[in-house]
């Protein structure tokens, strides 16, 4: 399976769609919504933003890996 590195993030708080390059050497913990400026953590249990408010998992993740 071939890891995926771009993931489309949604914000929870105004719905703004923006598709975003994924870290391959770091988990992104924090995310700033362009439209609304909400920052965006990630949700318990997730290990970045990428996996709680992405189209994809994070490349770890992906590759049923540990993340951070």
């Amino acid at each position: 399976m071939k890891i995926q590195l771009k993931s489309e993030i949604t914000c929870p708080n105004c719905e703004h769609k923006k598709v975003e390059e994924m870290p391959t050497n770091a988990c992104q913990f924090f995310y700033e919504c362009e439209k609304c400026k909400m920052v965006l953590k990630p949700k318990e249990g997730d290990c970045c933003v990428y996996c709680s408010y992405g189209t994809v998992s994070c490349p770890p993740i992906q590759e049923n890996k540990r993340c951070c």
